[in-house]
């Protein structure tokens, strides 16, 4: 390879690697990452033995689905105790955290701590309530569980969470206590406070101020659907049973498994392996080091769901091919920052999987929906980043043939990777849960196995952890969402707004528009989960009251909540960036500005040319 391939060294390689959650509290943490990663390996590994024992004896074993499902709620609740540990539960807004300094950002943390508490805590209480009366009911999960016995992990793990946030409250004791003690006040004005006629409002002012300030998104939702529970005198354990029905839906198993499989690549040595190849194809043209960019970054935030971990995995290995191409500091940070979300309408990214549970649409189709607008979203990426290469004096660089065979065999375990999954999800060989079953398996052979990267018990409770982590954040905003959205639903929010709009705005032309815009200022105000599960339930029959197909309307929304990763003040990216190359926000965002322009540009194109997004779910009808 080329000097600037050469310069992948081994301490920017060091920088992919996740945080090692073991060494904090190390008997404890180590003993949750255990647990996780066998409650993940067990999830991996079920579905598959379920074909194979109906193959050998001609029989499955018993209530193998229901136990995946379940194994999900697990996965949930620990994992959110894990990131609750780490202080990485996500938050709609971090301004407490990015704009306030000394006492007054210790007090405030300490006040919204509070309301923490308070939340985490009627919501430990919903789950008990839940879980004590399911257990009348005697139902049974399999080999003589009772279902109730699993499902005490949603009060358990609410518990841990509560305990932990306020062990994070404040640094001191005396401080921690205050925060106790203003969570024990807010708890009785509740208590006697609920059923007047002001308490809804109130309850709302202090939580969107909290939201603000930075609370975790788990207490923003779930405290407003306890909210509304309370204020329409409804038993607030209808969070938990909406909790439960969304955690142990058939296909969500799919989101963990497909999550791990890209955490097993990103953990190896896949980045760079893939980066040798790209650069060896691509690296001789101008603009070719852009090029190799977005691929690479495309493939692996598709595998593993996460911008930021691509920005953190790959930009010390991106960064010396860039300026190798004489890309300046400022080109080579915006395209590296820009090039992070692109993998969002590739299959199989977490927020595809999301969203298709939400809109309640197949996965399937949602995988096809979303490869012709990623095409136009790295094309466009691309070309920027090939316009940029003209304007650079740089030495021509030949193309090796050897150089690039001998890349493509070296990488091709990684290529298979999607075929893998499109190949079990399209044959109709497997159900959803087996093909994501299959991926991960296969990424977990070629990591521990083929390559020998990952040593099982050195490095998967860690890697496993720190997806379960990404996995039960999730899970938990989208679970105490569902007891908001069914409020709304029985509200009629959602009827009421359709209602309106149909009534407002007369052309769907202006409608796309109308939601473009309000999908921008979302994107710039709060994180894709978030806004998946609060918005996409209202979208959804709005835009079906104009003719939009609910796949369709899924791609509009992941492509402007891909550039929600880059705008202030929540982008991830921005965030990842900043830390990564240790710049400054308002830099890494005057770097990213071109490509967020490009972008902008892409999202329209995806907006108002249907078949880009239609085209190929039809073909499959």
């Amino acid at each position: 390879m080329s000097a600037a391939a050469d310069s992948l060294s081994s301490a920017a390689w060091e920088t992919q690697s996740f945080p090692d959650h073991g060494k904090k509290n190390s008997f404890w943490s180590a003993g949750e990452n255990v647990a996780i990663a066998a409650v993940l390996m067990s999830m991996m590994l079920l579905p598959l033995l379920d074909p194979l024992l109906r193959w050998i004896f001609g029989s499955a074993a018993q209530s193998t689905g229901s136990i995946v499902q379940h194994l999900v709620l697990v996965v949930g609740m620990l994992g959110g105790a894990i990131a609750a540990r780490e202080q990485r539960l996500l938050a709609l807004s971090n301004v407490a955290e990015s704009r306030l300094k000394g006492a007054a950002k210790a007090w405030v943390q300490a006040c919204t701590a509070a309301v923490s508490l308070t939340t985490t805590s009627y919501l430990a209480l919903a789950a008990w309530q839940f879980a004590r009366t399911e257990r009348e009911t005697g139902h049974m999960l399999a080999y003589g569980i009772p279902v109730w016995a699993v499902e005490l992990l949603l009060p358990a793990g609410f518990a841990v969470i509560t305990l932990r946030i306020f062990q994070h409250s404040a640094r001191d004791w005396m401080r921690r206590i205050s925060c106790g003690a203003i969570a024990m006040l807010m708890i009785l004005l509740i208590q006697y406070c609920s059923a007047s006629h002001f308490f809804v409002p109130a309850a709302m002012i202090v939580l969107g101020a909290a939201s603000f300030l930075g609370v975790p998104a788990l207490v923003s939702l779930g405290g407003t659907a306890l909210v509304l529970f309370m204020g329409a005198h409804e038993p607030i354990a209808s969070i938990a049973v909406e909790h439960y029905a969304l955690v142990i839906n058939p296909v969500l198993p799919t989101l963990p498994l497909f999550t791990l499989a890209g955490y097993f690549l990103a953990e190896g040595g896949s980045p760079r392996r893939l980066i040798r190849l790209f650069y060896a194809l691509f690296g001789r043209f101008p603009g070719g080091p852009a090029i190799v960019t977005v691929v690479v970054c495309a493939f692996f935030t598709s595998v593993t769901g996460a911008s930021g971990v691509t920005i953190l995995a790959l930009g010390g290995l991106l960064a010396p091919i860039l300026k190798s191409g004489k890309y300046s500091e400022k080109d080579a940070l915006g395209m590296i920052t820009g090039a992070g979300s692109l993998g969002l309408l590739l299959p199989p990214c977490l927020p595809l999987i999301v969203y298709a549970i939400v809109a309640k649409v197949p996965i399937e189709k949602m995988f096809l929906g979303g490869l012709l607008p990623a095409l136009v979203m790295m094309t466009a990426t691309s070309i920027w980043g090939v316009l940029r290469g003209r304007k650079t004096e740089r030495t021509v660089i030949p193309f090796d043939l050897c150089e690039a065979r001998e890349a493509l065999w070296d990488a091709k375990w990684e290529l298979l990777l999607p075929v893998v999954a499109i190949v079990a999800l399209f044959s109709g060989l497997a159900t959803t849960v087996q093909a994501a079953a299959l991926t991960s398996f296969y990424a977990f052979v070629v990591a521990t196995v083929i390559h020998r990267e990952l040593k099982i018990f050195r490095d998967l409770p860690r890697i496993m952890a720190e997806c379960g982590l990404l996995i039960g954040g999730v899970l938990l905003i989208l679970g105490v969402s569902m007891g908001f959205t069914n409020y709304l639903v029985d509200a009629e929010i959602p009827a009421r707004a359709v209602e309106w709009a149909t009534h407002s705005i007369h052309s769907p032309m202006l409608f796309l528009l109308m939601l473009n815009l309000f999908l921008l200022v979302a994107g710039c105000l709060m994180e894709i989960y978030p806004a998946i599960v609060v918005e996409v339930p209202l979208l959804v029959p709005i835009g079906a009251a104009f003719g939009i197909d609910p796949i369709r309307l899924g791609i509009i929304f992941l492509a402007n909540m891909e550039l929600g990763y880059l705008t202030p003040p929540v982008g991830l990216n921005l965030l990842m960036s900043s830390y990564r190359f240790r710049k400054s926000v308002p830099e890494v965002l005057r770097a990213t500005l071109p490509v967020i322009a490009v972008l902008s540009i892409g999202v329209l194109l995806i907006t108002y040319v249907p078949w880009l997004t239609t085209l190929l779910p039809r073909l499959v009808e």
